[in-house]
């Protein structure tokens, strides 16, 4: 159902089944998937995908022009997953000619009120950003990391994968996979080992996790020394491969 008072360009493309909400507006060149339920009062800018079964609660604002100076009106776009959640005032960019183009949502994620995901943002799939998150632009977010409240991330910063970074912190460093960071200016307080456990990850898995975390952060090491010694001691299953692939491909640094 499309409420009387919601405003959709004829660019529009709307799916069966999708509902929004009063006094909507859908700009053109918009997609919005099969299922999804918009409430009242929510701004679509041109541009916009909006995969299936999405819930977009009230006064949220996806698509506007990216807040970059060097943003000249080129054609950039914004992509949301399935069955995302976007709470209440949720604000999220378009990207830009020099971030590639795109800001994207994956599937399944939870955006809760005041979110702010800015130009060239990847937010990996059940992602969940409590309320007032502040992603700066270029930001990578991994798959089933959790960030809470209050949380500013800087720019080009990258999020490991089931990370958990604790409210109410600053990130300006990159935070690698299987950690939780938290802090004022954020370092990390080891293993993020409930989050793990409750996403299934094998004893094997957390011990050599475990073994990896110590030599990496809590020996004194140089992150290279670090690394040769991980390689010699510890087994290397895919996580561990993982953990070791990201802090090598970091361009900021890594949080300790």
């Amino acid at each position: 159902m499309i409420h009387p008072t919601a405003i959709l360009s004829p660019g529009a493309n709307v799916a069966d089944g999708v509902e929004i909400g009063a006094y909507s507006i859908i700009g053109d060149d918009v997609t919005i998937g099969k299922g999804t339920w918009i409430g009242p009062h929510v701004v679509i800018d041109p541009h916009v995908t909006i995969g299936p079964g999405c819930r977009i609660f009230q006064y949220a604002a996806i698509g506007a022009i990216p807040q970059d100076l060097k943003f000249g009106g080129e054609k950039s776009v914004v992509k949301i997953g399935p069955e995302v959640t976007i709470r209440e005032f949720v604000t999220i960019h378009r990207g830009t000619e020099t971030g590639g183009g795109i800001t994207e949502v994956g599937e399944k994620s939870f955006l809760m009120a005041y979110t702010h995901i800015a130009h060239d943002c990847r937010v990996g799939k059940m992602v969940v950003l409590a309320n007032n998150t502040t992603l700066a632009g270029h930001i990578v977010i991994g798959d089933h990391a959790t960030v809470g409240g209050l949380v500013a991330i800087h720019q080009f910063v990258r999020v490991g994968d089931y990370a958990f970074v604790g409210g109410k912190s600053a990130v300006v460093k990159d935070v690698p996979p299987y950690v939780i960071a938290a802090g004022d200016r954020a370092v990390l307080h080891g293993l993020n080992r409930v989050g793990l456990k409750r996403h299934g990850f094998s004893n094997q898995a957390l011990s050599a996790l475990k073994k990896t975390y110590r030599i990496l952060f809590r020996y004194g090491l140089t992150l290279n020394e670090a690394i040769e010694r991980v390689h010699a001691e510890v087994e290397m299953v895919p996580e561990v491969e993982t953990f070791i692939g990201f802090i090598k491909a970091s361009s900021r640094g890594v949080t300790r």
